[in-house]
């Protein structure tokens, strides 16, 4: 017996097995997703740079402690730390703003 498969696109998966973009639903996935993201860029500029937890802690004046729970996703993390993890790490971080399917500059 021949099967076929249907292709969906991950939006289409998203839609119909975590909620339609905007529901309360969706909105938590896709944070929590941006979230896990950021923690991983965090973590991997980290070991780029041969540094530890701690030492990046000591960069960023925060405590180890805190660089752990960055790298492991911890939703309750300030902008402003972020900003200084990736300062500390001399990542160069770039943001984008999209209106109406047209791209704005943030800064010239």
């Amino acid at each position: 017996m021949k099967t076929h498969s249907k292709i969906h696109s991950s939006s289409a998966v998203k839609d119909r097995f975590i909620g339609k973009k905007g529901t309360s639903k969706r909105n938590a996935f896709e944070h929590r997703l941006s979230v896990e993201l950021m923690a991983d860029m965090i973590k991997k500029a980290r070991q780029e740079r041969n540094l530890t937890q701690e030492q990046l802690g000591a960069l960023v004046g925060v405590q180890k402690a805190q660089i752990s729970k960055l790298e492991s996703n911890t939703n309750n993390v300030t902008l402003k730390t972020i900003f200084k993890v990736f300062s500390a790490l001399d990542v160069k971080l770039q943001f984008h703003l999209e209106i109406d399917g047209k791209r704005m500059k943030l800064f010239s």
